[in-house]
């Protein structure tokens, strides 16, 4: 059989950031009696009573009544390839007014593959030559990090704050980078509870960021993920909201507000473009290029079933989302009560550790005394039945070798419980010398709970 050198392969492939999804789904398959606190997956209880056909078939329904399609044209709509551009554009478009006071062009939209191709596809026409680069801050959602890797596109990391991006590091960095030849052509960031580090950026900093790109030419690619877990009377504008010059590229998704197994996501790129001919287009169209060579087009029935949902709720995402974003919040909450319970703060102050206590997302960031890496993680798992996340693959520069992150949106009050006191005999163990392992739960009585 035919061997291949690694070495002259792609050599992202050998980035940890490439391997950090995988390892922790191989420990979970090897410990299923483990409580997991490692995946931001959506929560199951939400998904019951989600009836996929009936969905569908309101979507048909809509192309019927109010597009006038035959019902073979139904068919061939929900059966073949579709646009690249997507089917549901003027849905998202719909939704986008209604819940964010967003107005755009529904041709300024791409219905893509998950939140995950709009960030490959966004960083591949931006970023071309090789003195492209873009800034991220840090620590950072691996997924745009892994894609600047595989894409080639070099990263700049800029700290984050609990008020989100360190607006003064970013202006030094466009600087430095301008120096040395090269040019930040976007920001990548997530301002509403930002994964992994929870934090929220405030109305004035956000202000501040749109300025500071506007100043130094950069597009700002907003990752909004998680803002709809804010309280709805409280939540900020979003950036995309706030841009009055187009720096914003934004970038939705529909897994954890719909159905995560349709992998439905959108970016909206309505930025003038002109060609050398001076013929003018938006920057959606050059994403719609790319995708069409990469994945052609998002699956018709898949954008139906989501179709459906916003149908089914008035055509607002908001709808859909505001009674999980509730779960989520008290699951947060319960999370962080249960963390001060047996790990109250003379405790913490002994052990050497710390958290934040994020208003919405899906996370809690802790800090440790010790190297929380794969080792550590593989002990935790064998001796006292609970997972988590390292958080050094989250970050660009090496840091992030002593954080773990914590997520509770799937997991059940009993379960977030009983894992909240594994995770603290495990951290007393470690921390505080030897202690007898917590012996874990069947995995019946821990799915009961």
């Amino acid at each position: 059989m035919m061997q291949l050198q690694r070495e002259q392969l792609l050599p992202a492939l050998a980035d940890p950031a490439l391997s950090a999804i995988n390892f922790l789904n191989e420990v979970i398959d090897r410990y299923p009696r483990a409580i997991s606190f490692a995946p931001g997956a959506p929560s199951e209880d939400l998904l019951d009573g989600i009836e996929l056909p009936a969905l569908i078939e309101r979507y048909c329904s809509y192309l019927r009544e109010d597009k006038g399609l035959s019902e073979a044209q139904v068919r061939r709509h929900l059966y073949q390839y579709g646009p690249a551009r997507g089917h549901i554009n003027g849905l998202i478009a719909r939704a986008m007014l209604v819940d964010e006071c967003i107005s755009v062009d529904p041709r300024a939209i791409v219905v893509t593959v998950g939140a995950q191709e709009a960030m490959l596809l966004a960083l591949r026409v931006l970023c071309p030559a090789p003195e492209d680069c873009v800034a991220v801050v840090n620590p950072s959602f691996v997924g745009i990090v892994g894609a600047a890797k595989v894409l080639g596109v070099a990263t700049i990391a800029i700290a984050d704050t609990s008020d989100g991006v360190n607006l003064a590091a970013l202006e030094a960095a466009c600087r430095q980078a301008r120096d040395r030849g090269q040019r930040i052509r976007a920001l990548y960031v997530a301002p509403d509870h930002a994964n992994p580090s929870g934090s929220l950026m405030q109305r004035v900093q956000r202000e501040q960021l749109l300025a500071l790109a506007e100043r130094h030419d950069f597009i700002v690619i907003e990752d909004n993920a998680y803002g709809f877990t804010a309280e709805w009377e409280t939540r900020l504008p979003t950036l995309k909201a706030l841009d009055q010059a187009g720096r914003v590229l934004y970038i939705g998704t529909c897994a954890k507000i719909c159905v995560p197994g349709v992998r439905i996501g959108f970016a909206i790129a309505d930025q003038e473009v002109i060609d050398a001919q001076g013929r003018k287009g938006l920057l959606a169209d050059e994403l719609t290029l790319v995708k069409s060579m990469v994945t052609v087009n998002t699956s018709p029935i898949c954008q139906a079933i989501v179709g459906g949902m916003l149908l089914q709720h008035g055509g607002s995402l908001a709808a859909i989302a505001r009674p999980k974003a509730e779960l989520y919040r008290r699951q947060l909450g319960h999370l962080l009560v249960a963390l001060e319970r047996h790990l109250p703060r003379p405790v913490q102050a002994e052990l050497g550790i710390s958290w934040n206590r994020p208003s919405g997302g899906f996370f809690v960031r802790m800090q440790l005394p010790v190297i929380a890496d794969e080792r550590l993680l593989e002990l935790s798992a064998r001796e006292y039945g609970v997972l988590w996340t390292p958080m050094r693959s989250f970050y660009l520069d090496g840091q992030g070798s002593c954080e773990l992150r914590l997520s509770c949106s799937y997991l059940r009050p009993a379960v977030i419980d009983e894992g909240v006191e594994r995770l603290a005999r495990f951290l007393r163990a470690v921390l505080a010398g030897p202690v007898q392992p917590l012996e874990p739960r069947t995995s019946a009585s821990v799915e009961a709970a």
